[in-house]
């Protein structure tokens, strides 16, 4: 069975704007994680903690959306996030791959986030 779009979208902007229940519930055990905090690099319970342990946000819009299907259970998203929590923001360019584990059960095995970058990189 497939996730539809916008289930699919609905998905990860809840681990944006809901509880740490919510994001244990759909976040797989085995997670590889990139954020833009020490150390930078996580993996399973402790990418899990890491990010169940901070606020919410009061809202997340993701734009820039794509979304690629490489195999039956297995969705790749790449989007931009622009959430707001209070008067802080936050910008980001995101990627997660979920998995389907069972019939209508999906989790998120990798996700990785790098801020809005305020001048171009020179090569």
């Amino acid at each position: 069975m497939m996730m539809e779009d916008a289930r699919l979208w609905s998905f990860e902007e809840s681990l944006w704007t809901e509880g740490p229940d919510n994001y244990r519930e759909k976040v797989d055990a085995d997670v590889v994680m990139v954020l833009p905090r020490p150390p930078f690099v996580l993996q399973g319970s402790a990418a899990i903690d890491a990010v169940a342990d901070t606020p919410v946000w009061d809202s997340a819009e993701l734009t820039e959306r794509t979304v690629s299907r490489p195999q039956e259970g297995l969705i790749v998203i790449g989007y931009h996030v622009h959430a707001q929590r209070g008067d802080e923001a936050y910008a980001a360019h995101c990627t997660s791959v979920i998995r389907r584990l069972e019939h209508d059960v999906w989790r998120v095995v990798q996700h990785q986030q790098t801020p809005m970058l305020t001048k171009s990189v020179e090569r």
